[in-house]
């Protein structure tokens, strides 16, 4: 027990819990540790790596958003059309995004995570860069290309380092606290890169925010440390890390309904979200009448704010009701988009951007409950050997239907709707996505059932 051991040992057994392991790692189970006993080092070491991990997260977020932001001077500067700029924050992007993810969490799995980290930084860094000194349409597509390929490497390591720092019973908080990555890099890049484009050139704000990953790619090894794998899993934090074979987690991940169901659920709602989020800024400007002065204050403000806190209250939600059952991660989705969609609607419907983005507030703090589920519940149902692959793979499943055909369908739908709807095409489009508000309901509703037949 820990009340039978002397102090300077209870710190050394939780400093080699968090490094690589020794040869004989102490007999202390640390999911059992309470908050109280934890060494303060320890704890803020946890901590500073949820920070640095989670400015990873916004840079990453920031950088794949900053093509959504700008899209209207982008647009006016390499004369795309609105199915082009689908397919460049589309599918384009997310043949690389999703797919290279798959072998890199293999790799994170069995070498150092943290320098996989490390390295996709840089490479979609240098890539963000080499978009805004891009002089053409297909320059600037291969480049987009290549900010996915690195990006592909940013999320799922850094889900299991995550869970090895912090037990069961705090990981939902603390992948909510990393989620809010999205959010603030979004906002950031609205309100410095609306801001840039609009004093510069959008180029510039390419530039710039790419040399900032850069740095931050050189500095994240001195930071972070490599922890244990299974080290906050109590028991098996005693057992030496397995190598998990790359075809056995494929073949466990997709024979599991439950994590079948959350990535298509998570799916479902990214077809919503990532179709909206690519295509909002140019709706806001182009049919609403918004300058990008102002959507650098308003817009930045409305997913800065709307965003960050309906991904931190999820993960407060998931780990209040987790205690009584599993069924929390189906039902805080179902709950929460069944909500989004009258707000949604009005947004669309709205015929002044001042109005528009009223409404726009809620959906933006209710599609969002579904990330902090999906993730908690994939790293809880898999061993810690797999935590990055199966990480990888959720992200595969959820990023190729939500990210890879959400903007490219919106794109699209647009130019078809052009013919007929000149000044409103985008509207048009938009309301067609609230059928996959529907459909991710009622995947997250067989997914609250499933829990049920199982009576977790």
């Amino acid at each position: 027990m820990v009340g039978t051991k002397p102090s300077s040992q209870q710190a050394s057994g939780w400093e080699e819990a968090l490094d690589t392991p020794r040869a004989t790692p102490p007999p202390l189970d640390l999911a059992r540790v309470s908050q109280t006993t934890r060494p303060a080092s320890a704890e803020s070491r946890a901590w500073v790596v949820l920070a640095m991990l989670w400015f990873v997260y916004v840079l990453n977020f920031l950088d794949r958003q900053l093509m959504a932001i700008l899209a209207k001077p982008i647009q006016d500067g390499l004369h795309v059309t609105d199915s082009q700029l689908g397919l460049i924050g589309g599918l384009y992007f997310a043949m690389f995004y999703c797919f290279i993810a798959i072998p890199v969490g293999w790799l994170a799995d069995r070498t150092n995570r943290v320098a996989v980290l490390s390295l996709a930084c840089g490479i979609w860094s240098a890539a963000t860069v080499a978009c805004g000194l891009s002089p053409s349409y297909g320059q600037f597509a291969a480049s987009r290309m290549t900010v996915g390929f690195g990006e592909a490497g940013g999320v799922p390591p850094s889900y299991a380092i995550i869970s090895d720092y912090f037990p069961p019973e705090r990981r939902g908080t603390a992948l909510g606290l990393y989620n809010l990555g999205p959010p603030v890099g979004a906002a950031l890049g609205i309100a410095f890169g609306a801001a840039i484009a609009a004093a510069f050139d959008w180029r510039h704000a390419f530039v710039a925010l790419g040399v900032v990953g850069v740095i931050t790619a050189i500095l994240l090894p001195m930071i972070v440390r490599e922890p244990r794998r299974g080290a906050m899993d109590g028991a098996n934090a005693q057992t030496p890390p397995r190598k998990a074979p790359f075809w056995a987690t494929l073949r466990m991940f997709f024979s599991r309904p439950t994590l079948v169901l959350v990535a298509l659920g998570g799916g479902a709602t990214q077809f919503v979200t990532y179709g909206l989020g690519n295509f909002t800024t140019l709706f806001l400007m182009r049919e609403k009448g918004m300058a990008l002065g102002d959507v650098a204050v308003w817009y930045a403000l409305v997913v800065g704010i709307g965003m960050s806190a309906g991904i931190f209250v999820s993960g407060r939600v998931i780990d209040r009701f987790r205690r009584q059952s599993k069924a929390v991660y189906a039902i805080a989705p179902v709950i929460s988009l069944t909500l989004a969609i009258p707000f949604y609607v009005a947004f669309v419907w709205a015929p002044t951007w001042p109005l528009a983005l009223a409404f726009l507030i809620g959906p933006t703090f209710l599609n969002y409950f579904y990330l902090s589920s999906s993730v908690a519940l994939v790293q809880e149902e898999v061993r810690p050997e797999e935590r990055v692959m199966s990480g990888a793979l959720l992200l595969l499943v959820m990023n190729f239907i939500g990210l890879g055909l959400g903007p490219t369908y919106v794109g699209a739908a647009s130019d078809v709707f052009k013919a007929s709807h000149p000044h409103n095409s985008l509207q048009m489009a938009l309301y067609t996505l609230i059928p996959f508000y529907v459909l991710a309901i009622g995947l997250f509703v067989w997914l609250a059932r499933t829990f049920k037949r199982e009576k977790v």
